[in-house]
Protein backbone atom coordinates (compact mmCIF):
# COMPACT_ATOMS: atom_id res chain seq x y z
CA UNK A 1 0.00 0.00 0.00
CA UNK A 2 2.58 2.67 0.93
CA UNK A 3 4.27 1.92 -2.38
CA UNK A 4 0.88 2.24 -4.48
CA UNK A 5 0.45 5.77 -2.04
CA UNK A 6 3.67 6.74 -3.25
CA UNK A 7 3.20 6.06 -6.99
CA UNK A 8 0.12 7.75 -6.80
CA UNK A 9 1.66 10.75 -4.97
CA UNK A 10 4.16 11.09 -7.38
CA UNK A 11 1.62 10.86 -10.59
CA UNK A 12 -0.56 13.79 -9.07
CA UNK A 13 2.52 16.01 -8.49
CA UNK A 14 3.74 15.29 -12.07
CA UNK A 15 -0.29 16.05 -13.78
CA UNK A 16 0.10 19.46 -11.61
CA UNK A 17 3.64 20.68 -12.54
CA UNK A 18 2.91 19.58 -16.78
CA UNK A 19 -0.47 21.25 -16.68
CA UNK A 20 0.94 24.73 -15.17
CA UNK A 21 4.29 23.82 -17.65
CA UNK A 22 0.99 23.14 -20.80
CA UNK A 23 -0.37 26.52 -19.94
CA UNK A 24 2.72 28.39 -19.72
CA UNK A 25 3.39 27.38 -22.79
CA UNK A 26 1.09 27.48 -24.96
CA UNK A 27 -0.23 31.12 -23.45
CA UNK A 28 3.60 32.27 -24.68
CA UNK A 29 3.27 30.31 -28.62
CA UNK A 30 1.03 32.64 -29.15
CA UNK A 31 2.56 35.96 -28.12
CA UNK A 32 5.85 34.54 -30.05
CA UNK A 33 3.98 33.59 -33.34
CA UNK A 34 2.23 37.37 -32.99
CA UNK A 35 5.60 38.82 -32.71
CA UNK A 36 7.70 36.85 -35.55
CA UNK A 37 4.88 37.36 -37.71
CA UNK A 38 5.10 41.49 -36.53
CA UNK A 39 8.74 41.03 -36.98
CA UNK A 40 9.21 38.86 -39.93
CA UNK A 41 11.42 36.53 -38.14
CA UNK A 42 11.61 33.23 -39.23
CA UNK A 43 13.58 32.14 -35.62
CA UNK A 44 10.39 33.57 -33.98
CA UNK A 45 8.33 31.83 -35.89
CA UNK A 46 10.33 28.48 -36.01
CA UNK A 47 10.38 28.57 -32.08
CA UNK A 48 6.73 29.42 -31.91
CA UNK A 49 6.65 26.49 -34.47
CA UNK A 50 8.71 23.83 -31.67
CA UNK A 51 6.41 25.34 -28.43
CA UNK A 52 3.69 24.10 -30.70
CA UNK A 53 4.65 20.88 -30.98
CA UNK A 54 5.89 21.43 -26.89
CA UNK A 55 2.44 22.60 -25.96
CA UNK A 56 0.86 19.38 -27.30
CA UNK A 57 3.15 17.14 -26.04
CA UNK A 58 3.03 19.05 -22.38
CA UNK A 59 -0.59 18.05 -22.66
CA UNK A 60 -0.99 14.99 -23.98
CA UNK A 61 1.46 14.57 -21.58
CA UNK A 62 -0.78 16.11 -18.74
CA UNK A 63 -3.96 13.75 -20.11
CA UNK A 64 -1.75 10.54 -20.17
CA UNK A 65 -1.30 11.35 -16.40
CA UNK A 66 -4.57 11.92 -15.52
CA UNK A 67 -5.19 8.66 -17.58
CA UNK A 68 -3.22 6.48 -15.15
CA UNK A 69 -5.65 7.05 -12.18
CA UNK A 70 -8.64 4.86 -14.09
CA UNK A 71 -7.59 1.85 -12.75
CA UNK A 72 -6.96 -1.73 -14.59
CA UNK A 73 -10.30 -3.38 -15.80
CA UNK A 74 -10.65 -6.97 -17.82
CA UNK A 75 -10.05 -5.23 -21.47
CA UNK A 76 -6.63 -3.20 -20.09
CA UNK A 77 -5.11 -5.52 -17.09
CA UNK A 78 -2.47 -3.68 -17.13
CA UNK A 79 -4.32 -0.01 -16.83
CA UNK A 80 -3.75 2.94 -18.89
CA UNK A 81 0.29 3.80 -17.68
CA UNK A 82 1.23 2.70 -21.01
CA UNK A 83 -0.47 5.15 -22.71
CA UNK A 84 2.02 7.85 -21.71
CA UNK A 85 4.72 6.03 -23.78
CA UNK A 86 2.52 6.54 -26.68
CA UNK A 87 2.12 10.09 -26.41
CA UNK A 88 5.88 10.25 -25.82
CA UNK A 89 6.77 8.35 -29.09
CA UNK A 90 3.82 10.23 -30.96
CA UNK A 91 5.44 13.76 -29.52
CA UNK A 92 9.01 12.51 -31.02
CA UNK A 93 7.59 12.01 -34.22
CA UNK A 94 6.07 15.31 -34.12
CA UNK A 95 9.71 17.15 -33.64
CA UNK A 96 11.19 15.32 -36.81
CA UNK A 97 8.20 17.28 -39.12
CA UNK A 98 8.63 20.91 -37.37
CA UNK A 99 11.95 21.05 -37.79
CA UNK A 100 12.10 19.51 -41.25
CA UNK A 101 9.67 22.54 -41.97
CA UNK A 102 12.25 25.07 -39.75
CA UNK A 103 15.04 24.20 -42.36
CA UNK A 104 12.88 24.03 -45.54
CA UNK A 105 11.92 27.62 -44.53
CA UNK A 106 15.22 28.59 -43.75
CA UNK A 107 16.54 27.26 -46.66
CA UNK A 108 14.13 29.92 -48.56
CA UNK A 109 14.79 32.77 -46.97
CA UNK A 110 18.89 32.43 -47.36
CA UNK A 111 18.30 32.17 -51.41
CA UNK A 112 15.76 34.56 -51.92
CA UNK A 113 17.70 37.23 -49.62
CA UNK A 114 17.63 39.50 -47.12
CA UNK A 115 14.37 40.34 -45.58
CA UNK A 116 13.81 43.27 -43.14
CA UNK A 117 13.58 41.66 -39.65
CA UNK A 118 12.60 43.94 -37.10
CA UNK A 119 15.83 43.15 -34.41
CA UNK A 120 14.06 45.06 -31.38
CA UNK A 121 10.80 42.95 -31.30
CA UNK A 122 12.77 40.14 -31.54
CA UNK A 123 14.98 40.41 -28.31
CA UNK A 124 11.88 42.02 -26.35
CA UNK A 125 10.01 38.27 -27.09
CA UNK A 126 13.06 36.36 -26.68
CA UNK A 127 13.73 37.77 -23.17
CA UNK A 128 9.96 37.06 -22.40
CA UNK A 129 10.40 33.69 -23.80
CA UNK A 130 13.72 32.92 -22.15
CA UNK A 131 12.16 34.05 -18.55
CA UNK A 132 8.54 32.02 -19.51
CA UNK A 133 10.94 28.52 -20.76
CA UNK A 134 12.88 29.13 -17.30
CA UNK A 135 9.99 28.87 -15.18
CA UNK A 136 8.45 25.77 -17.15
CA UNK A 137 11.93 24.02 -16.87
CA UNK A 138 11.95 24.34 -13.11
CA UNK A 139 8.14 23.39 -12.60
CA UNK A 140 9.26 20.03 -14.47
CA UNK A 141 12.40 19.84 -12.78
CA UNK A 142 10.63 19.43 -9.56
CA UNK A 143 8.14 16.84 -10.80
CA UNK A 144 9.75 12.33 -11.50
CA UNK A 145 12.63 13.22 -14.20
CA UNK A 146 12.86 9.23 -14.42
CA UNK A 147 9.29 9.41 -15.85
CA UNK A 148 9.98 9.66 -19.54
CA UNK A 149 6.86 11.56 -20.23
CA UNK A 150 8.52 14.39 -17.79
CA UNK A 151 11.97 13.69 -19.66
CA UNK A 152 10.58 14.10 -22.83
CA UNK A 153 9.09 17.41 -21.69
CA UNK A 154 11.89 18.93 -20.22
CA UNK A 155 13.59 18.61 -23.13
CA UNK A 156 11.18 20.43 -25.24
CA UNK A 157 11.54 23.13 -23.26
CA UNK A 158 14.73 23.24 -22.93
CA UNK A 159 15.51 23.16 -26.69
CA UNK A 160 12.84 26.41 -26.28
CA UNK A 161 14.66 28.25 -23.83
CA UNK A 162 17.96 27.72 -26.27
CA UNK A 163 15.55 28.96 -29.26
CA UNK A 164 14.75 32.07 -27.27
CA UNK A 165 18.38 32.39 -26.60
CA UNK A 166 18.73 32.56 -30.13
CA UNK A 167 16.14 34.94 -30.92
CA UNK A 168 17.59 37.05 -28.19
CA UNK A 169 21.27 36.71 -30.29
CA UNK A 170 19.46 37.31 -33.86
CA UNK A 171 17.92 40.11 -32.69
CA UNK A 172 20.98 41.70 -31.06
CA UNK A 173 22.90 40.83 -34.45
CA UNK A 174 20.41 42.83 -36.56
CA UNK A 175 20.06 45.61 -34.29
CA UNK A 176 23.78 46.17 -34.04
CA UNK A 177 25.02 45.28 -38.17
CA UNK A 178 21.78 44.54 -39.89
CA UNK A 179 22.80 41.30 -40.92
CA UNK A 180 19.40 39.42 -41.17
CA UNK A 181 20.71 35.68 -42.79
CA UNK A 182 21.67 35.51 -38.85
CA UNK A 183 17.93 35.03 -38.61
CA UNK A 184 17.42 31.67 -40.78
CA UNK A 185 20.58 30.38 -39.55
CA UNK A 186 20.15 30.39 -36.10
CA UNK A 187 16.53 29.03 -36.54
CA UNK A 188 18.37 26.14 -38.44
CA UNK A 189 20.15 26.00 -35.34
CA UNK A 190 17.47 25.38 -33.05
CA UNK A 191 16.08 23.22 -35.62
CA UNK A 192 19.18 20.37 -34.87
CA UNK A 193 18.09 21.01 -31.50
CA UNK A 194 14.70 20.26 -32.09
CA UNK A 195 16.02 16.85 -33.85
CA UNK A 196 18.33 16.04 -30.70
CA UNK A 197 15.68 16.06 -28.30
CA UNK A 198 12.71 14.08 -30.64
CA UNK A 199 15.95 11.35 -31.34
CA UNK A 200 16.22 10.32 -27.60
CA UNK A 201 12.33 10.44 -26.73
CA UNK A 202 11.36 8.35 -29.83
CA UNK A 203 14.39 5.76 -29.53
CA UNK A 204 13.46 5.39 -25.50
CA UNK A 205 9.85 5.42 -26.03
CA UNK A 206 9.86 3.30 -29.21
CA UNK A 207 12.33 0.55 -26.80
CA UNK A 208 9.17 0.24 -24.27
CA UNK A 209 6.58 -0.30 -26.69
CA UNK A 210 8.72 -2.54 -28.70
CA UNK A 211 8.61 -5.02 -24.95
CA UNK A 212 12.86 -4.79 -24.67
CA UNK A 213 14.54 -5.31 -21.50
CA UNK A 214 15.19 -1.96 -19.96
CA UNK A 215 18.22 -0.41 -21.53
CA UNK A 216 20.81 -0.49 -18.68
CA UNK A 217 19.54 -4.03 -18.02
CA UNK A 218 21.41 -7.32 -18.37
CA UNK A 219 18.73 -10.04 -18.30
CA UNK A 220 21.74 -12.74 -18.99
CA UNK A 221 22.53 -11.99 -15.32
CA UNK A 222 19.45 -13.24 -13.79
CA UNK A 223 19.61 -17.15 -14.62
CA UNK A 224 22.97 -17.67 -12.56
CA UNK A 225 22.33 -15.84 -10.03
CA UNK A 226 19.05 -17.54 -9.44
CA UNK A 227 20.99 -20.74 -9.71
CA UNK A 228 23.90 -19.58 -7.45
CA UNK A 229 21.42 -18.15 -4.71
CA UNK A 230 18.23 -19.78 -3.99
CA UNK A 231 18.11 -23.00 -2.76
CA UNK A 232 16.60 -25.24 -4.71
CA UNK A 233 16.78 -24.15 -8.03
CA UNK A 234 18.42 -26.34 -10.82
CA UNK A 235 18.06 -23.95 -13.49
CA UNK A 236 16.36 -21.39 -14.98
CA UNK A 237 14.99 -20.24 -18.24
CA UNK A 238 12.82 -18.48 -20.89
CA UNK A 239 13.63 -15.72 -19.15
CA UNK A 240 11.88 -12.38 -20.58
CA UNK A 241 12.03 -9.04 -18.85
CA UNK A 242 10.47 -5.33 -20.51
CA UNK A 243 9.17 -2.52 -19.05
CA UNK A 244 5.23 -1.17 -18.88
CA UNK A 245 6.51 2.04 -18.57
CA UNK A 246 10.42 2.79 -17.18
CA UNK A 247 8.96 2.88 -13.75
CA UNK A 248 7.31 -0.66 -14.27
CA UNK A 249 9.31 -3.70 -14.82
CA UNK A 250 7.26 -7.22 -15.64
CA UNK A 251 9.42 -10.11 -15.38
CA UNK A 252 8.40 -13.97 -16.44
CA UNK A 253 10.67 -16.81 -16.00
CA UNK A 254 10.65 -20.55 -15.97
CA UNK A 255 12.49 -22.50 -12.85
CA UNK A 256 13.85 -26.18 -12.71
CA UNK A 257 13.48 -27.26 -9.21
CA UNK A 258 14.34 -29.66 -7.09
CA UNK A 259 11.49 -32.08 -6.38
CA UNK A 260 11.79 -32.30 -2.15
CA UNK A 261 12.14 -28.44 -2.46
CA UNK A 262 9.09 -26.45 -0.80
CA UNK A 263 7.31 -24.35 -4.18
CA UNK A 264 6.23 -21.53 -1.81
CA UNK A 265 8.78 -20.85 -0.61
CA UNK A 266 11.24 -21.15 -3.77
CA UNK A 267 8.87 -19.10 -5.46
CA UNK A 268 8.95 -16.39 -3.13
CA UNK A 269 12.66 -16.19 -3.01
CA UNK A 270 13.05 -15.75 -6.74
CA UNK A 271 10.72 -12.51 -6.31
CA UNK A 272 12.55 -11.61 -3.22
CA UNK A 273 15.76 -11.88 -5.00
CA UNK A 274 14.71 -10.69 -8.01
CA UNK A 275 12.89 -7.42 -6.39
CA UNK A 276 16.42 -6.59 -4.24
CA UNK A 277 18.56 -7.44 -6.89
CA UNK A 278 17.23 -6.42 -9.96
CA UNK A 279 14.39 -3.98 -9.06
CA UNK A 280 11.44 -5.70 -10.74
CA UNK A 281 7.86 -5.94 -9.08
CA UNK A 282 5.57 -7.43 -11.30
CA UNK A 283 7.23 -11.42 -11.54
CA UNK A 284 5.36 -14.55 -12.89
CA UNK A 285 7.55 -17.81 -12.08
CA UNK A 286 6.34 -20.95 -13.58
CA UNK A 287 7.93 -24.29 -11.86
CA UNK A 288 9.25 -27.63 -13.81
CA UNK A 289 10.81 -30.64 -13.04
CA UNK A 290 12.83 -31.57 -15.44
CA UNK A 291 11.99 -30.81 -18.91
CA UNK A 292 10.18 -27.91 -19.79
CA UNK A 293 6.66 -27.96 -20.03
CA UNK A 294 6.38 -25.80 -23.56
CA UNK A 295 7.95 -29.10 -25.42
CA UNK A 296 4.33 -29.91 -25.81
CA UNK A 297 4.29 -26.51 -28.69
CA UNK A 298 5.22 -27.20 -31.86
CA UNK A 299 7.50 -25.04 -32.09
CA UNK A 300 9.43 -24.62 -29.00
CA UNK A 301 13.18 -24.31 -29.26
CA UNK A 302 15.41 -25.46 -26.87
CA UNK A 303 15.91 -22.19 -23.68
CA UNK A 304 19.18 -20.93 -24.19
Amino acid sequence: MHGSNDHALSASKNETRMGLAALLTGAFMLVELAGGIVANSLALIADAGHMLTDFAALGLAWFAFRLMRHPADWKRTYGFDRFQVLVAFTNGLALFVIAAWIVYEAIHRLIDGDAHVAGGIMVAIGLAGLVVNIVAFLLLRGADRENLNVRGAALHVLGDLLGSVAALIAGGVIMATGWTPIDPLLSVLVAMIILRSGWFVVVESAHILLESAPSEFDTRRIAPDLVSNIEGVDEVHHVHVWSLTQARRVATLHAVVKRAANIEEVIRNIKTRLNREFGLDHITVEVEYGRCADQIFPNYREPS
